[in-house]
């Protein structure tokens, strides 16, 4: 099909511009219910949302199409993206929906959709609801009156999913005396994660706690570490987590106040696994952007790492093709297959403590097993989006500047799938040099897509 309303992670845009307009949002709810309504039993959805002013908008709207499509649905109000995952798995539901734009301003907003065990839904579905949604005269399959849907509210939706990531916690260990820096992005989790941190013991110090429907990843959250560093340093935590506006994903920082990202979390979860015997076959699955660093840590200690395209739904989908129980990504999407389906910040912050309390060592110790090779990421605002290898000035760049890298770097371009952006990332030894290259870079991209 031509045409997709769905990018890397669902259908994103500016509010009440097509396509995340309200009517779009009815249509998708029609078209999502009468994909998955299977037979004249009832069928069950949960919807969740992060914290944007916007949610109330397409939360009704999605609603009104999913009850009028036949569905029964479950709303649990602001809750990060993994635990409605969850919650469609716990609930037995035929579909799970996420309102939400992820680490986006607040103006811009997203669905979507997770089958009944708790995974995206493949391509091939995606491009049958759009199908649906584009065509003006479907005629929509309405069922009868009498099998018209309801909403219900689920009011201890938040203390099922405490419960659920407590149980990844081992219960011989507690967080009494740690010091943990947490901000929540006044995001999904901003109620969750600091009651599940102090549950299990720990001192909580809070950032971005406090949403108001505008303020979602303003200057706070996995964007914007620096804000939980300095903070750590001021307080003397032991730690401090960012997580972004629907919780999936987390930034740490240690002790000292350093700035850890995915890649290094991932070395210290894999040698933990693998030192356990719990990394078949010593796998760690990543994207095309995760720094070189992880992949020689990997081979030196007898593993490999396996290199999916960008975004968390093509790690998941080689973790479950090869059998593959850790994956993630540079950019704090963590998936831990062992207990969940998607990335879960939290979750991944919990298997962080567990190693720290396990090994009695501080996070700055546990983290100098990855030094990360120098890396440059820019991200080039594009007018049109066409393939690299059509411009030929670019290739020619590219070229370049992996002459001059002489094969001990390497160079990436590729699209967002969800913003007008294209990301030009350098790799190599000499830190240099890899500024230099990546600003040249970039400055060919912008000068070549106006």
């Amino acid at each position: 099909m031509a045409t997709r309303l769905f990018g890397t992670d669902g259908l994103r845009g500016q509010v009440n511009i097509y396509p995340m307009v309200p009517d779009m949002a009815l249509r998708l709810g029609l078209a999502a219910g009468t994909f998955f309504r299977n037979g004249n039993k009832r069928h069950r959805v949960v919807i969740g949302k992060d914290t944007r002013l916007s949610g109330y908008v397409f939360e009704m709207a999605l609603t009104s199409g999913l009850c009028a499509a036949g569905m029964d649905v479950f709303l649990v109000g602001p809750l990060p993206t993994p635990a409605v995952a969850f919650l469609t798995r716990n609930m037995r539901a035929d579909l799970g929906v996420v309102i939400s734009a992820s680490h986006n301003p607040f103006h811009d907003n997203g669905i979507k959709f997770f089958d009944k065990e708790g995974f995206k839904l493949p391509d091939s579905q995606e491009d049958a609801i759009t199908e649906m949604v584009l065509n003006l005269d479907h005629k929509w399959d309405y069922p009868e009156p009498e099998r018209v849907g309801r909403a219900f509210k689920i009011d201890d939706a938040p203390g099922r999913y405490i419960v659920y990531l407590k149980n990844s916690f081992p219960s011989h260990l507690t967080l009494d005396g740690m010091k943990v820096v947490l901000d929540c992005a006044n995001g999904a989790n901003y109620r969750v994660a600091p009651l599940a941190l102090e549950e299990l013991g720990a001192d909580v110090v809070k950032i971005a706690t406090s949403p108001d429907g505008v303020n979602i990843n303003h200057h706070c959250g996995s964007l914007y570490p620096e804000l939980a560093s300095r903070r750590v340093l001021e307080t003397g935590a032991d730690i401090g987590l960012a997580l972004d506006g629907d919780a999936d994903r987390l930034i740490v920082v240690d002790e000292k106040g350093t700035v850890l990202d995915g890649d290094q979390i991932m070395a210290i979860c894999a040698m933990d696994m693998m030192e356990k015997g719990r990394l078949p076959g010593n796998q760690l699955v990543a994207t095309v952007m995760s720094n070189m660093a992880l992949e020689v840590f990997m081979k030196d200690r007898g593993g490999s790492l396996l290199r999916t395209a960008v975004g968390d739904r093509h790690v998941v989908e080689a973790m479950r093709r090869t059998g593959a129980t850790m994956g993630g990504e540079q950019s704090g999407h963590l998936v831990f297959m062992e207990y969940g389906t998607t990335g879960d910040g939290l979750l991944a912050a919990l298997q962080l403590l567990k190693i720290m309390r396990e090994k009695d060592k501080p996070l700055s110790e546990l983290a100098g097993l990855l030094t990360p090779f120098p890396q440059q990421l820019l991200n080039v605002h594009v007018q049109r989006k066409i393939p690299f290898e059509e411009c030929p000035e670019i290739g020619i760049a590219v070229e370049k500047a992996e002459k001059e890298l002489a094969g001990r770097g390497r160079v990436l371009l590729r699209y967002s799938g969800t913003e007008s952006v294209a990301r030009v990332m350098v790799e190599g030894e000499d830190d240099t040099l890899v500024s230099r290259l990546a600003a040249d870079l970039a400055e060919t991209v912008q000068q070549s897509l106006r």
